[in-house]
């Protein structure tokens, strides 16, 4: 009799633990099994619940550090008053294999980047406080669609050339450029024996002062645009996206090689320090952290903004994005999360406002921001 209660007690143990086992393997409901997907962008399963948020770094920037700064318009960061006052530059930068490196775009407040013919891609990095900016760039031609999202800044733009169908739009009486291909634009640019052209034109601020000085161009604002492009959270209190529940989503790692197929750039999320940092394997060049000559720093935004533009091809494989329109949409990542967002852009110098599906404009966060702007229609994964 003993022998058997002993037996039955074993056996009852061994059941419980093996009960035990089976509950801890069962799958964490919490936990989506697949990602999320839409037409637009697709997502792939992460070690981070939708629910939760990574861990975000604070700082109090209730006061400015030095008396007499004010925030930016740009990036919210406290900024001299006098560098507040000065309009932006926007440069039009190749993105390409024989383009590289490039110099202090690691200094620019805003980056787009967008397709041009062939497929390749073509930044424009919007700076503020440029006035001591060192060699810079390179610099290459404009196309239309850079000189709207431009105007939004009412920055002035610093290009060399472009193709015939950018000279209406050159014309315009608000149009205030800087041609490296004209006679009285070129003391701008500095050609560099480095590299052959035309990626070897360089500019700096000085130059760049000069140039907009001797052309009778006002250093400050014009009041054409809107005094608040964007709207930000402080340091002290950031953005987590917490607010939107499920509908926030995993980006640890956003994947834009489906919309940039020769540029294939990435972005890797940094809990330590909240950014997100830019990466590129561009055609014909190797894998790698897309670095700064001038500082040595890897890229790095606190916001990304993805931005679906319905395009046209033009002939000879130039495009046409539409950059006026209140039907488009995109995502916004900060803090490794994303939304999905709609945007509406309405007049030349009316800023391109993003919305998220609400119909509240989204909040960024402060610090540097990087558009990537892309044609309907093609795809970006983010996990």
């Amino acid at each position: 009799m003993r022998q058997t209660k002993l037996l039955i007690f074993f056996f009852a143990i061994f059941i419980l633990l093996t009960s035990c086992a089976h509950r801890e393997a069962a799958p964490d409901p919490a936990i989506p099994e697949s990602g999320f997907s839409s037409p637009a962008a697709e997502t792939s399963p992460s070690n981070l619940p939708d629910s939760m948020s990574p861990d975000v770094p604070t700082e109090d920037d209730s006061h400015p550090p030095r008396e007499g700064m004010v925030r930016s318009r740009l990036t919210n960061e406290w900024i001299t008053e006098e560098a507040a006052n000065i309009r932006p530059i926007a440069l039009i930068v190749p993105n390409e294999n024989n383009a590289i490196p490039h110099y202090n775009l690691s200094r620019a407040s805003i980056l787009y980047e967008a397709n041009v013919e062939g497929r390749m891609t073509r930044l424009m990095a919007v700076f503020e406080d440029w006035l001591k900016l060192e060699k810079t760039g390179n610099v290459r031609s404009l196309r239309t669609y850079y000189a709207y999202w431009a105007f939004e800044w009412d920055a002035f733009l610093v290009h060399l050339g472009g193709p015939f169908f950018i000279n209406e739009l050159i014309a315009e009486p608000g149009t205030e450029n800087i041609d490296g291909l004209l006679t009285s634009d070129s003391a701008a640019f500095i050609r560099t024996t480095d590299r052959s052209s035309p990626h070897n034109a360089y500019t700096d601020g000085p130059r760049l002062a000069s140039t907009i000085s001797r052309k009778g161009y006002s250093l400050n604002y014009r009041d054409l645009t809107d005094s608040e492009h964007f709207r930000f959270a402080s340091k002290k209190e950031p953005n987590t996206l917490n607010q939107y529940d499920q509908d926030a989503k995993s980006a640890l790692y956003i994947d834009m090689s489906g919309c940039y197929p020769l540029t294939r750039c990435y972005f890797e999320y940094n809990e330590d320090d909240g950014l997100y940092y830019r990466s590129q394997h561009l055609s014909g060049g190797t894998d790698g952290p897309h670095i700064d000559a001038a500082t040595g720093e890897q890229l790095s935004f606190k916001n990304i903004l993805i931005q679906y533009v319905k395009c046209d091809d033009l002939g000879e494989g130039y495009l046409a994005f539409q950059c006026h329109d209140t039907t488009s949409d995109g995502w916004f990542f900060t803090n490794g999360r994303g939304i999905h967002v709609n945007w509406k852009k309405e007049s030349n110098y009316g800023a391109t406002k993003f919305y998220d599906d609400n119909g509240s404009e989204i909040i960024l966060n402060t610090g540097k921001t990087m558009i990537c702007v892309v044609e309907e229609g093609d795809k970006f994964t983010f996990r």
